[in-house]
């Protein structure tokens, strides 16, 4: 299969990779009803953002959602997410914790 942005097979393409290093992700905390407290994460572009938020999930031991273009995991877990995501493959300088 060839990959429609850059035109080389898939085997090649490194589209998503280049796509993850230029994003600005943005990760804070918010509280919800009854005192809950949920991370939100967002500022994913051109990525399998449903893939993302199964690796957080499972690699955070939590719960959460995709609402939009936006993670929400259950609990705070703003630096732990920060590493996860590193370890993907974002950048650690694109990743702002608020």
């Amino acid at each position: 299969m060839i990959c429609p942005k850059c035109g080389l097979p898939e085997e090649l393409c490194v589209c998503s990779e280049v796509t993850k290093e230029e994003q600005r992700i943005r990760v804070y905390s918010d509280r919800r009803k009854f005192g809950k407290t949920v991370t939100i994460i967002d500022g994913f572009e051109d990525v399998d953002i449903q893939g993302i938020a199964t690796d957080l999930k499972r690699k955070l031991a939590c719960g959460g959602t995709i609402k939009g273009d936006k993670i929400e995991l259950q609990g705070d877990h703003k630096s732990k997410a920060k590493q996860v995501l590193a370890n993907i493959g974002f950048s650690e300088d694109s990743i702002d914790l608020i």
